[in-house]
């Protein structure tokens, strides 16, 4: 049973990055979140949070991961982190959608992931500056600011509530017309009483 949305901390994550996107996962009850490290010892984010890992990548449960949250990190940018590439290989092997924002994007590049589907990321050019394999440049859409295909979820750093809008999509959360709504509002401050007076 897929039940179980695992968010991947380090030393220096983006605590933010995924903040909106994590909140709407854990609202409706159904899924469970869990933060993974690289080992189990405490990290601190980029904004200062102290974190203590539930799990190491190596303990990852391939039969519940409903999904695996990259956020951003300088340690992309000086390509460590190989046995998070290793895992979100395993993880999309198994049927787990992956998701990656901002220079978390470049893990999922590095692990092939990016080579035959859309995506999107920091800037045109950016994943193949830092990942010589890359071969996905002509799949590369520079016009939105985060999009979902193939079973992964790419998303630029200024698009944290397009990423959450997208992970609310994967993961089937709420109707179609609650999630325009709540995009609506995070997105534009327009509630849904508000959007639905406009279009009448």
């Amino acid at each position: 049973m897929r039940d179980t949305v695992y968010f991947l901390v380090f030393d220096g994550f983006a605590d933010w990055q995924a903040a909106l996107a994590l909140c709407e996962v854990r609202r409706p009850g159904d899924w469970r979140v869990r933060t993974v490290g690289f080992t189990l010892a405490p990290v601190v984010s980029m904004g200062g949070l102290a974190v203590q890992p539930e799990l190491a990548l190596a303990e990852l449960d391939l039969q519940r991961a409903a999904m695996l949250i990259v956020p951003g990190g300088h340690l992309w940018q000086r390509g460590e982190g190989e046995s998070a590439v290793a895992a979100l290989r395993r993880l999309h092997a198994a049927g787990a959608p992956v998701a990656g924002i901002d220079s978390g994007v470049l893990a999922l590049a590095r692990a092939g992931l990016l080579d035959a589907c859309r995506h999107t990321g920091d800037w045109p050019g950016h994943i193949a500056s830092r990942v010589p394999d890359y071969s996905g440049a002509d799949q590369y859409d520079a016009n939105v600011l985060a999009v979902s295909d193939g079973g992964t979820i790419t998303a630029s750093h200024l698009g944290s509530v397009e990423f959450a809008r997208e992970v609310i999509r994967t993961l089937d959360l709420y109707s179609p017309a609650e999630r325009e709504d709540w995009y609506r509002l995070f997105k534009h401050a327009l509630p849904p009483w508000v959007a639905v007076e406009a279009a009448a």
